[in-house]
Formats: structure tokens, C-alpha cells, sequence
């Protein structure tokens, strides 16, 4: 938490500048929705914000345990939130096992709203406390401000009269503990309102219950002495550029960010898919827009989605399909397939905790590698990294603009953090948005000569022929095929003439691609952090940190993964030290050394977790000590 700490005397409110909260509970007690219902209310309230869901895999874990536990950690300030916390400032524990889970994370001093009837025997057995060890009552937790409410209890008298069951009435007490926070940090509860009544439009029952939890909790803060000797809170808006904003999540953003270049390209949008966690957003999302001219295709499997896909870009669609690890391994060949035919496709690979199904709610970094080189013969296609929720919709725009007007399929590469994460989005204008210009082959004449569908502009990029159109009848398929003509060629010098071309077409993409820039700190300096991916806000906010330390640091963030920023090297050669934190054992420095031979410091982290900006300045503090 940010300390600002001006105490307002009259109504007892306390100003921060942010504030990180912690909502965890078992997986069945709601606090995705709660989270996302609090992050929602930030966002139209004004505040910047960054989230992290962070939950189990199972579709039924072990209530009441450990490893059961869901959480939704979010961040909320009045200046720019680039994490959601690297500890929290207030964390929610509906019961023992969640309180344990995330104990460690809460800031020394910080705030416990527990529900005292999740602490009782069953609970506090199966969270490993051990029934003798309730530590709301133990003085385990002297060292924070402990708020113990018993929330079914007041749910249950808030809604007796509702004539509902024990068991609805019970799944709203995650709407009572949201109403608490609504008054402990001053915010309003409308739009909670108007999203329940959206959500149950045809169960007033339920909406009206949802929304009687919510108020409930509301007043219980109000009228509690419970709060009194501690005041609520306030966080103002954040003071933003002018403009239209939405809270998008990656997955949301990614989606989004198709169907603007389809527009843009004046094309119609296709994307073939199998649902995948943590991908299925992208398709359910795009699935709404049919109106706008976008189709969709949920796959038997992800080899069908890939190869639909592929049908849809020779039909001269803008075409997309979307997976993750596992996914990806089984689309390699429809991969390589778009890869010799040269035609425009976008993959979005959303990587998570591997291999095989691996951790498949939780983040990870480790599919660069197999995104630069896992396809069968010499099969390069560019790779692009989105940084941030929002930057997804940038990335995945990007990637489509490269797909149409260089005639390639291309990987845009975010991961389970950005895709379920949010933030607020200040929507572009169409007229921003760089143009997307793809370039077909005309009608021919039948005095003209034959056409060469493999006949190459200056930067090796053969021109789009739709099917149908009068003289360019030509073969396809994944033979390779004859320089120009296309036709089935198994003539060595040709093999590696078309192999040669089509690896410079990919390395002429670096002309197109902004030189690499600096996000923070010096041109030259003793150490230079270098990022890709989702690292983005913990290197960000620690290189801050750092600096503001006196520390002779900067930090650069790769999005162009293939090819390479043409200034990137000699801006690794304007530094002492080069530090690469990654989500994953070391794949980027593999690919960094040799490239450029030299011998950059790694900082891996596989637990499933992003990084957080705590890690990072300690690790940066540790390297500048022994320069």
C-alpha cells in the first residue's frame, strides 16, 4: 500500500494512493466473480488497476484444503498499476486453508477481514492448523488487524425473509464480504447492482437476493463498531488521458484485437479453435461478434482447428486459431503446412505451466523456444510477445499486419497471467491504428501469361490468389513447390532457393519493426534488465524502485521475438551486465547468447507464479553489489 495516509477527521476516511487486495477462498465460495465484480467497480470508478486470478485446476478440488484454495489478487491506485502487488495490502480469508495459503503475501501490519464460521473444526483440520490451532485465537496474528465477521451467519439473517433455500442463500455471502469492501475503501456499489441484474435478468430471485448481500455488507461497515477505531479508505481516481475506457482481460484484448484488423484489412475473420484452458476466451469472445462479420469454429480437436484455418486464409479470410502448449505441439504440422504454402494466419499461443497438461490454470514462459523452432525442416515464421492485458489487443493486431503483408503465418506468444489479468484500456480509434494492406493477385486475361503464384516482390513476399479468381488457377498443397510456378518441384538447388527465400522474407520483417527502445533509465550504464513477455510490470516497477535508490539501471522489454529489433544488439553492448528474468529455465538468454555472444545473467522462475517486482530489485540489488 501505497502511504499517503491523510487522515480526514470528519468521517474518518484515510487516503491512499493504492491499495492491493486478496479475495481467497475455497473454489466453490465465488471469489472470481467477487474479484472481478471489485475489479469491475475500480475500473468504472476510475482507478488504474492490474489483477492476477489465480486458481486450481480441478473442476472440483478439495474444499476446505490448501490446495483448493482461489484466489483473486488485485491492485488499485490513483497512478499507474503495473502489478497487482507483490504482497497485499488486505486479504479476505473465507476459511483456514485460505488464510494459510497466503499468509507469507500480506504485507507486515496489513489488514485480515476473516469469516470467523470458516475457522471452525472441519476447517481448521483440514487446512493443517489443527483443531487446537485457530489462529484467529491463538495471537498468531498480533502482528496484523484482524476483522473476524461471521458472514453466513449475517447473509442468513439478511435474507431470511427472501423465502430461498439455506443452500442460495449461503453461495450469496460472497456479495456480503463485497459489500464490506465497497464501504472500507468508499467505493459505490451500482454497478455491482446493475451487473447482477444484467446476470439474473431472468431470475429476479436471485438477482434481488445477490443484490440484498451486497447492500447488506454495505451497511454492516457502516453501522459495525468493528471499524470505528480504524476508519475506511479512500483511493482517488487515477488521472488518465481523455477517451472512451474498457476493462479488458489478455483474452478479451486478443480477440479483440483480430476483429479490428480484419476491419482495418478489409477482410472477414475466421478463427478455428478447440477449447483450452487457458485460451477459451479468445473463441468464446470472438463467438459474440458474428454480427460484425467475424466466424467462428469450435474444432473436434486442435489439428482441425489449425487446418480449418488454413482453408480460410487460401479463401482470403484474415484467419486465426488460438491454443496452448499442449495445443501447439499437436498444431506444428498445420504449422509448418502454412509455413510452405505462404499464406497469412495468426497463432495466439496463451503458454502455461508444462509439459504435457502440466499446471494448466497457471503461467509460464517455456513455449519461446518451440515457438522459434518447433516445426519439422527449416520453418521460421516471425514471433511476437504481448507485454501487458492490454497490449495483447496490440499484439495480436500486429501479428495479423504481418500475417496479411508478409504472406506468413505468425505466432503471437502471452500466457495464463496476461490472458486472465486485467486492466483498464483506453479504446483506440479506428484511424490510430496502422493500416493493413493486403495485396491480391488481379483477374487475368486469357491472352496474359500464366501466372506465377510464387513470383516474389523485393522483400520475398508472394502476392494472395483467391480461389475463383479467372487465370490463377495454380496447385497448393505442402509438396514443396517449384520457384514461381508452384508447381511440385523435387529438384535439390530449388529445394534450397525456396528455402533460402522464405527465411529472408522472415528476416526482412525487421525493416517494418520499431527499433527497441528504453522503457526506463540510462543509454549506458552498468546494467541493462532485459524482458519479454509478461515480465513487463514486475521489471518495470523494480527498475523504478531500483532507480529511485540510486541505482545505475534500465530496463527494455522485447514484444519482436523473431526477428530481433535490428538496434538490439548494440543496445546489449551499451551495458556492463545484462539481466534476463524469465518464466521459464533461461530460453530467451539461450537465444540472447547465441545470437550475440555474450553471456547475459539469467533469473528463472517456474512455480506457476508471475514474477513479482520484489524478486526482480532484490535480484538487480545482488548483481550491482558485485560490480
Amino acid at each position: 500500500m501505497s502511504d499517503t495516509a491523510i487522515l480526514n477527521k470528519n468521517d474518518m476516511v484515510i487516503s491512499k494512493t493504492s491499495v492491493s487486495v486478496l479475495f481467497a477462498g475455497d473454489s466453490g465460495d465465488g471469489m472470481q466473480l467477487t474479484g472481478t465484480q471489485f475489479a469491475n467497480t475500480v475500473a468504472v470508478y476510475g482507478s488504474d488497476l492490474n489483477t492476477f486470478p489465480n486458481f486450481p485446476s480441478e473442476i472440483r478440488p478439495p474444499a476446505g484444503t490448501v490446495a483448493g484454495v482461489s484466489g483473486f489478487q488485485l491492485q488499485f491506485g490513483t497512478t499507474g498499476v503495473y502489478t497487482p502487488g507483490a504482497k497485499f495490502d488486505v486479504m479476505i480469508a473465507m476459511n483456514a486453508a485460505a488464510l494459510k495459503a497466503n499468509l507469507n503475501n500480506l504485507h507486515h501490519g496489513g489488514i485480515i477481514i476473516a469469516d470467523s464460521e470458516g475457522f471452525d473444526a472441519k476447517n481448521l483440520n483440514l487446512s493443517g492448523y489443527g483443531e487446537a490451532n485457530n489462529p484467529l485465537e491463538d495471537g498468531s496474528l498480533n502482528d496484523y488487524t484482524v476483522f473476524k465477521i461471521p458472514v453466513i451467519s449475517l447473509t442468513r439473517q439478511a435474507l431470511a425473509e427472501t423465502g430461498l433455500s439455506i443452500k442460495i442463500i449461503d453461495r450469496c455471502k460472497n456479495m456480503f464480504v463485497l459489500g464490506v469492501l465497497y464501504w472500507l475503501y468508499s467505493l459505490p456499489l451500482e454497478t455491482t447492482i446493475e451487473t447482477l441484474q444484467s446476470k439474473f435478468k431472468n431470475k429476479q430471485d436471485i438477482a434481488d437476493a445477490n443484490i440484498k448481500a451486497v447492500k447488506a455488507g454495505y451497511n454492516f461497515g457502516d453501522e459495525t463498531e468493528m471499524f470505528s477505531q480504524h476508519g475506511r479508505f479512500c483511493v482517488a481516481p487515477a488521472q488518465k488521458k481523455g477517451g472512451l475506457y474498457r476493462r479488458v482481460t489478455g483474452n478479451e484484448a486478443s480477440a479483440i484485437g483480430l476483429a479490428a484488423a480484419a476491419k482495418k484489412a478489409g477482410l472477414k475473420l475466421f478463427l478455428g479453435s478447440y477449447p483450452i484452458t487457458p485460451a477459451s476466451e479468445i473463441l468464446q469472445t470472438l463467438a459474440g461478434l458474428k454480427k460484425w462479420g467475424v466466424k467462428t469454429f469450435q474444432a473436434e480437436d486442435e489439428i482441425a482447428g489449425v487446418l480449418t484455418s488454413i482453408g480460410a486464409a487460401y479463401g482470403g479470410a484474415l484467419a486465426a486459431t488460438n491454443t496452448s502448449g499442449p495445443g501447439l505441439a499437436l498444431k506444428t504440422e498445420g504449422m509448418g503446412l502454412a509455413v510452405i504454402l505462404e499464406i497469412p494466419l495468426v497463432i495466439i499461443n496463451v503458454m502455461r505451466g508444462g509439459p504435457s497438461t502440466g499446471l494448466p490454470t497457471k503461467p509460464e514462459q517455456s513455449d519461446l523456444l518451440m515457438a522459434m523452432y518447433g516445426r519439422h525442416g527449416e520453418a521460421p515464421m516471425p514471433v511476437i510477445a504481448a507485454m501487458t492485458p492490454v497490449d495483447c489487443f496490440y499484439a495480436a493486431y500486429e501479428a495479423a499486419k504481418i500475417a496479411v503483408e508478409y504472406m506468413t503465418p505468425v505466432l503471437c506468444l502471452t500466457d495464463g497471467y496476461l490472458a486472465l489479468s486485467s486492466e483498464p484500456m483506453l479504446v483506440p480509434s479506428p484511424d490510430e491504428l496502422a493500416s493493413i494492406t493486403p495485396v491480391f493477385s488481379p483477374e487475368r486475361k486469357s491472352d496474359d501469361p500464366p501466372y506465377l503464384p510464387y513470383k516474389r516482390d523485393e522483400r520475398c513476399v508472394r502476392p494472395w490468389g483467391i480461389p475463383g479468381t479467372p487465370g490463377l488457377e495454380h496447385r497448393i498443397g505442402g509438396l514443396e513447390k517449384q520457384h514461381e510456378t508452384g508447381n511440385v518441384s523435387h529438384d535439390p538447388e530449388n529445394h534450397a532457393l525456396m528455402t533460402r527465400l522464405r527465411a529472408e522474407k522472415i528476416a526482412n520483417v525487421a525493416d517494418i519493426i520499431p527499433d527497441l527502445t528504453l522503457d526506463n533509465g540510462p543509454e549506458k550504464g552498468d546494467l541493462l534488465v532485459l524482458g519479454w513477455g509478461s515480465t513487463y510490470g514486475a521489471i518495470k516497477k523494480a527498475v523504478e524502485q531500483a532507480r529511485e535508490g540510486g541505482l545505475d539501471v534500465a530496463h527494455a522489454h522485447l514484444r519482436y521475438i523473431n526477428p530481433f529489433p535490428k538496434n538490439l544488439g548494440a543496445m546489449l553492448g551499451n551495458y556492463k551486465k545484462v539481466l534476463i528474468p524469465e518464466n521459464n529455465c533461461g530460453q530467451l538468454l539461450s537465444m540472447i547468447r547465441d545470437k550475440f555472444l555474450i553471456e547475459p545473467v539469467g533469473f528463472s522462475k517456474v512455480q506457476g507464479l508471475p514474477f513479482n517486482e520484489m524478486e526482480i530489485e532484490a535480484k538487480i540489488t545482488d548483481i550491482l553489489k558485485e560490480l
